[in-house]
């Protein structure tokens, strides 16, 4: 049990390992789906290329999109990318990188879909039946063009009477299968190729960069979750005075009813001079429009809340002018 505690605590306090683990839960997700889907090809002219593919690459699409919704560093690569430079420059590559991290793992679970399908056949098969040549299979020999057309076209629905006994139905089954299967291990093991490229050939690289972009992305990550937790203390104490203040100004009805108030003396207050709702909206526009500059040497924060102050005590100046 204590060590289950520990895996839930670090994937709380890991948002990549977070992420990497709901790819994993689509991928699994999609083989689970596919395995349990029935597939039934329609068999008729125009319809098994149509249905074929869009088992293959529809519900790809719908978990790619799942991919990009469920993977939080979409909204921060957007917002980083989209926000007021203010007093924090803009740095493309911090974009970069959170980019082909949410495109690599929202492809995860397309891709496992994809290479079941591919190894299955059957999606294959019921898609490219009527474009195999049928001079290569003799039992197709004593048939016309349309009829051989419509026995390819039946070929996947092995339960009609027409195909339950022809003997070329399972050669062109086989055959089909076997490019699918093929095309699937082919591109298995490039992807599996271009994985180890990626990682042998990384440290004869330049480190430097990458450690770097990679640092502040995680900073994004962090001091996001750290403003939504700050905020919602903000807003508990905001609320709790706010509670106050209501049951101070209904203090006479309350001790006519009976009722009494016990309150805290000396409490402690953490809303940093932020009390009341205009200060809060421009609390809320400020960071958004103008983040603080990531340096946190007392000397120049000093200095740029003199200057902070100075402008708004000028822009303060113009508007009674």
């Amino acid at each position: 049990m204590e060590r289950f505690k520990m895996i839930f605590q670090y994937f709380q306090s890991n948002s990549e390992s977070v992420m990497n683990g709901i790819c994993g839960i689509l991928a699994l997700a999609s083989v689970k789906i596919y395995n349990t889907l029935e597939f039934n090809c329609p068999c008729l002219p125009t319809y098994n290329m149509a249905y074929g593919m869009g088992i293959m690459f529809v519900p790809p699409l719908a978990l790619f999109l799942c991919g990009l919704i469920v993977n939080r560093h979409l909204a921060l690569m957007i917002e980083e990318w989209r926000r007021p430079t203010g007093r924090r420059k803009k740095d493309l590559a911090i974009v970069k990188y959170m980019f082909s991290s949410v495109l690599t793992r929202a492809m995860v679970a397309p891709v496992v879909w994809i290479l079941t399908t591919l190894l299955d056949g059957n999606c294959f098969v019921c898609a490219f039946s009527s474009s195999v040549d049928s001079e290569k299979f003799p039992g197709f020999a004593n048939n016309s063009y349309s009829e051989t057309l419509m026995l390819l076209y039946k070929v996947p629905c092995k339960e009609d009477i027409s195909m339950r006994n022809n003997p070329a139905r399972k050669a062109v089954s086989r055959y089909l299968k076997c490019w699918s299967q093929a095309i699937g291990w082919g591109i298995l093991l490039l992807l599996i190729v271009m994985a180890f490229l990626a990682r042998s050939l990384k440290p004869f690289f330049d480190q430097s960069n990458f450690l770097q972009t990679r640092y502040w992305s995680n900073y994004i990550d962090i001091e996001q979750k750290i403003f939504d937790e700050t905020c919602c203390e903000h807003a508990r104490d905001f609320a709790h005075k706010c509670i106050l203040h209501f049951f101070d100004s209904m203090h006479n009805e309350m001790k006519a009813a009976h009722f009494t108030i016990k309150k805290k003396e000396e409490e402690e207050d953490h809303l940093h001079g932020i009390t009341d709702h205009e200060q809060v909206n421009q609390l809320l526009k400020t960071w958004y429009q103008s983040k603080p500059p990531l340096c946190i040497n007392h000397a120049t924060l000093r200095q740029n809340v003199k200057a902070k102050n100075n402008t708004e005590s000028n822009t303060d100046k113009e508007t009674d002018v």
